[in-house]
């Protein structure tokens, strides 16, 4: 089991889930274009996914997603709430291929175990996911603006942990945005900062934890360094440990052994 980012931030996210010959795409906020140059880059082509699964119907994680699966015939998975809010993205014409998920209700696709969770934040009807292989676990965590019980029980004992540190509390506070936006982001319905992160790592079982990636940070709000510090601290690991989800660049392949 292996992953990679091909990019993640408020510009587009996108993750890819790899089990033996199954690859997911966990959201898809870049054109078609840009989906297809960032997978050029891990060595894939679009022809190789199996499909792909939406968190929300937020620009940045679904806005290429449906044009992207229409052109190279792709099933997509989503919360029913995501598909009334995210219509909009369809292509005037298609023959789109949408399974409707319940957000408690693991399923299967190929050799891959999906496990979505629901989670607070300002949209329709958001989940996030475990995706597994029956051995070994990766939990991914964004678009979060608090921590519940609820997510503690699904990313714990994870093998690898895609986490969201969106902000840096005082950086936000201090930064440009407009106190509505400011207030939007930092809210319970918004995104993580890096002390949530934090202290959310620290509840969970680590003990098998082989990879550890901050994702989604605001470029103008936070800095690698501060999420990476937030979340060694917690862990006990050097800064070099913890890798980063970069907008432009994503990360390479992580192996899951």
């Amino acid at each position: 089991m292996r992953f990679a980012s091909l990019g993640s931030g408020s510009a587009g996210n996108a993750l890819i889930v790899e089990v033996n010959d199954t690859r997911l795409m966990l959201d898809c906020g870049f054109s078609i274009k840009e989906a297809t140059s960032r997978l050029a880059r891990l060595n894939l082509c679009p022809e190789g996914l199996t499909g792909i699964v939406l968190t929300h119907e937020h620009d940045d994680h679904a806005g290429g997603a449906f044009k992207f699966a229409a052109k190279h015939n792709l099933p997509v998975w989503l919360t029913y709430g995501t598909l009334k809010m995210a219509e909009r993205y369809f292509p005037n014409q298609h023959n789109l291929q949408l399974h409707v998920i319940d957000s408690h209700t693991a399923f299967g696709v190929a050799d891959v175990e999906v496990q979505p969770y629901p989670v607070p934040h300002d949209a329709r009807e958001p989940v996030q996911f475990v995706f597994g292989d029956g051995h070994h676990r990766l939990g991914v965590l964004t678009d979060v603006g608090r921590t519940t019980l609820h997510i503690e029980q699904q990313l714990s004992a994870c093998d690898a942990l895609v986490l969201e540190c969106n902000h840096d509390g005082t950086m936000l506070r201090n930064g440009p945005y407009a106190a509505s936006l400011k207030r939007r982001v930092g809210g319970e319905w918004g995104h993580l900062e890096n002390a949530a992160a934090a202290e959310l790592l620290a509840k969970l079982d680590r003990s098998k934890l082989q990879h550890l990636i901050a994702a989604h940070l605001s470029a103008k709000n936070n800095t690698p360094f501060l999420a990476k510090s937030a979340l060694a601290n917690v862990s006990g690991c050097e800064l070099d440990w913890i890798g980063v989800a970069d907008q432009m660049l994503g990360f390479d392949w992580r192996q899951i052994s």
